[in-house]
């Protein structure tokens, strides 16, 4: 169901995420949201490691919308991460930064970005965004199955 399909936005600026969730409100899209503030915390969101362990509490996403510039994981590293990760490489990823460089494009793009936005720079944007996501991503485009495929473990010999 895409209203139940859920949302993790990898953002570490906390305006950006009200600005989101508020646009979200506006652009009624009424599916779940889970928020991690860096490339690490989203790396283990979807390994399900530590706090995300629990599928039931932090199930996978159907969407992951993803800045490029936060601290110690950036969007690129996460993308390479997650591009050649078994069960997860098939996550729709949704560039969702500031950048409108040229290079930053191209690179996200070439790492597996399905789409690459700017941030708007007013509210009434970025609920115009938030209606093409639903649109678009959540209620047009068929989601491809996603799985967090066993960690395999080391033998010590």
């Amino acid at each position: 169901m895409p209203d139940q399909a859920v949302i993790l936005i990898a953002e570490d600026k906390d305006e950006d995420i009200e600005l989101l969730r508020h646009a979200f409100v506006r652009a009624e899209i009424p599916n779940p949201i889970h928020v991690v503030k860096d490339g690490a915390e989203t790396i283990a969101y979807l390994q399900g490691e530590g706090k995300y362990s629990n599928r039931d509490e932090y199930p996978l996403p159907a969407l992951l919308l993803l800045d490029l510039n936060m601290p110690r994981t950036d969007g690129f590293e996460v993308l390479m991460w997650l591009r050649r990760e078994p069960g997860l490489s098939n996550l729709r990823v949704i560039v969702l930064t500031a950048s409108s460089d040229m290079q930053d494009i191209n690179r996200a793009y070439h790492l597996g970005a399905n789409s690459f936005l700017v941030k708007p720079v007013d509210f009434k944007n970025f609920v115009e965004m938030s209606k093409f996501l639903r649109d678009h991503w959540l209620h047009s485009s068929q989601e491809p199955e996603a799985s967090r495929a066993p960690r395999i473990q080391r033998i010590k010999r």
